[in-house]
């Protein structure tokens, strides 16, 4: 490994050499000109530059472009700190701080002609911001990271389709490490580093429906290699290059896995108070710069060391949802499992059934709004099936699970209006009832599948006495691990049901037939752990099974008859004119190919979204249209 720092107007070899082959190379070192007595608040390079372009703020000179020798190339006059960059199409997206104004701005720079565009700002926020970083994820959206003060963070949502919003849209809040001042993410891993001055660096889930979690970088001695402090970070694909301020150090760090690994620690060698770092990755090495705010001298130099990249998941397709419902009524882990019901007669009033496990039955209609709420019960998983004859009269049916008294909750709906009306209880001898299911037969019995937590299904026969709905059961089977979600193809009278960790399996959803399991897919590759959500999109012609794949926030379609081809996978991702999350940690799924009308005209699907950002909220669902689908995953 060979490092070379140079800083004008001599060449200063900063770094002893740690290994006997190791060679020093001379850097022709950077001139600053008319602003190297200014005291720079951050550094960058301009990606995607081939003219290794430079960006700098400072309070007193502003936001300056300089070229590789430290001219200036053009300066956006004021007080600024911090700064980062993304390309955006042509132009380049520069975020910073200013001071004079209190709020953080987004340039556009054109960095062919040097030009600016007039800044974006965020609202002014009611705590002191620190340091601000970008973020780009799969689908090319571009986030702004603030961290601040007490340990307030916040994401927000800056550009999208290679344009920069009009106004930024608050994703989320974020904890993050008291006093941190600096931020940094690698797109590539989506990951997020924070420092914590006097403990360590912190990497976070970057992706805007990401849980808050974090796991340590590196911490300060005693617990980990760092010195004194963890300053200002630069990250490359597969690695970090943290600085160590106080004791003048850089320190690089290699990730394997989950954890990070120290791979050497390099002293600073005549630099008295190192500040601000930036780097990029070059031919030659890994090109860095390193601010010395005891002088204002910029250091410059190459490190020849290059990080292993991390393996990196496939990027799938990402589906814009087209509408939200209106939140649940609960907040926490609430909303769970949708139906949709499909009205015979006008199809523009059709109505989405959502549970809430804290409280009961939301149904909404095709422009997400609450029509009704029925506080039941907690509710966990509901199903509907057309046409039950109750009291003389020809309704639908919606049955969900009643965690309250492990039983099943019956509701028709009225034909006409699609009204929701309670229709009875249905006790059951599972003791922790959970997920469930309706199968139609050919001679027009409703059957309902319910399963408990400890892996038992039980089938029952749904039938009217009175105005009132009641069932007898008519089989029993199990597996071997919590199962919940389920869905019945009425037209093959097969069940296909989600044991969570294991595989989704079919089995025979006739009552008089044994309960063969055949294996349709897997926990793996494709579909990863918690299977959840189930649903079948169904035409003359196609007959897909839809599974919500909760381990890594993704959908997988596969053909519904053997051998179940897999179609495809995608993510549900934000759609930024229509101020529309996107949807992750997904519980339950329905999916109709009824023409809605409309965006629908091919059908629709509903995904819970387990985590509700833009603005953080309760939970909710999410519709997309299924042409959006079919086109995503080129299907006929």
């Amino acid at each position: 490994m060979t490092f070379l720092f140079t800083r004008t107007p001599r060449f200063l070899p900063l770094l002893a050499c740690l290994s006997a082959s190791s060679v020093y190379a001379d850097i022709t070192p950077p001139a600053l000109h008319g602003w190297s007595a200014s005291k720079a608040q951050a550094l960058s390079f301009v990606p995607g530059s081939p003219d290794d372009q430079r960006l700098a703020v400072s309070k007193r000179d502003g936001m300056l472009l300089l070229d590789k020798q430290g001219n200036t190339i053009s300066q956006i006059k004021g007080s600024f700190a911090g700064l980062d960059s993304r390309t955006l199409g042509d132009q380049v997206l520069v975020a910073s701080q200013d001071k004079t104004r209190q709020q953080v701005a987004l340039f556009s720079l054109d960095p062919k002609t040097g030009a600016w565009q007039a800044p974006m700002y965020l609202p002014r926020r009611d705590y002191a911001v620190n340091g601000v970083c970008l973020y780009r994820d799969d689908a090319s959206n571009v986030y702004l990271f603030t961290v601040g003060e007490e340990g307030k963070g916040e994401q927000w949502l800056v550009a999208a389709d290679q344009q920069r919003l009009n106004a930024p849209r608050l994703v989320r809040s974020l904890p993050l490490p008291p006093n941190a001042e600096f931020c940094q993410v690698e797109d590539g891993t989506q990951q997020l580093f924070v420092n914590e001055e006097n403990v360590g660096w912190w990497a976070y889930p970057a992706h805007a429906e990401a849980d808050v979690r974090r796991s340590p970088v590196a911490m300060v001695e005693p617990f980990g290699n760092l010195k004194k402090s963890a300053a200002a970070m630069a990250v490359m694909p597969g690695g970090m290059l943290g600085l160590d301020a106080k004791a003048a150090q850089l320190n690089l760090y290699q990730q394997q896995g989950k954890h990070w690994t120290p791979v050497a620690s390099l002293a600073l060698k005549g630099v008295i108070e190192p500040e601000h770092l930036a780097l990029r990755e070059t031919a030659q090495g890994v090109q860095v710069l390193v601010q010395d705010a005891s002088n204002n001298q910029l250091f410059e130099g190459v490190l020849d060391w290059k990080a292993t990249p991390v393996p990196l998941a496939p990027v799938l397709p990402v589906i814009k949802p087209s509408v939200q419902t209106e939140v649940v009524l609960s907040q926490g882990d609430a909303a769970d499992d949708p139906a949709i019901w499909v009205h015979p007669q006008t199809p523009a009033l059709s109505r989405v059934l959502g549970t809430d496990k804290q409280q009961g039955l939301e149904v909404y209609d095709l422009q997400g709004k609450r029509v009704q709420h029925l506080p039941v019960g907690r509710l966990n998983n509901v199903d509907v099936r057309p046409e039950f004859k109750l009291a003389g009269n020809t309704v639908d049916l919606a049955v969900a699970t009643n965690r309250d008294h492990n039983s099943l909750s019956v509701f028709s709906i009225d034909r006409r209006t699609g009204e929701v009306k309670p229709a009875g209880e249905i006790a059951t001898a599972l003791p922790d009832i959970y997920g469930l299911c309706l199968f139609k037969s050919p001679s027009g019995d409703i059957y309902s599948f319910a399963n408990d937590k400890d892996g038992t299904f039980v089938q029952h026969r749904l039938f009217a006495k009175g105005d009132k709905v009641e069932g007898e059961q008519v089989r029993q089977f199990k597996v071997a691990t919590q199962p919940e979600g389920c869905v019945a193809d009425d037209q093959h009278q097969r069940l296909f049901l989600g044991e969570e960790d294991v595989a989704v399996w079919a089995v025979d959803a006739r009552p008089d037939q044994p309960a063969d399991l055949t294996a349709v897919i897997k926990v793996g590759e494709q579909v990863h752990d918690d299977i959840e959500g189930m649903g079948l999109y169904q035409t003359e012609t196609e007959n897909y099974l839809m599974i919500s794949s909760q381990g890594n926030d993704s959908y997988v379609v596969l053909d519904a008859v053997p051998p179940f081809a897999v179609r495809g996978a995608f993510r549900v991702g934000v759609n930024a004119d229509a101020g529309i999350d996107g949807a992750s940690e997904t519980d339950g799924l329905d999916v109709t190919s009824a023409n809605l009308g409309g965006p629908w005209s091919q059908g629709m699907l509903v995904v819970q979204d387990g985590r509700k950002r833009m603005p953080e909220q309760a939970q909710n669902y999410k519709y997309i249209p299924w042409s959006d689908v079919a086109k995503a995953l080129h299907l006929p």
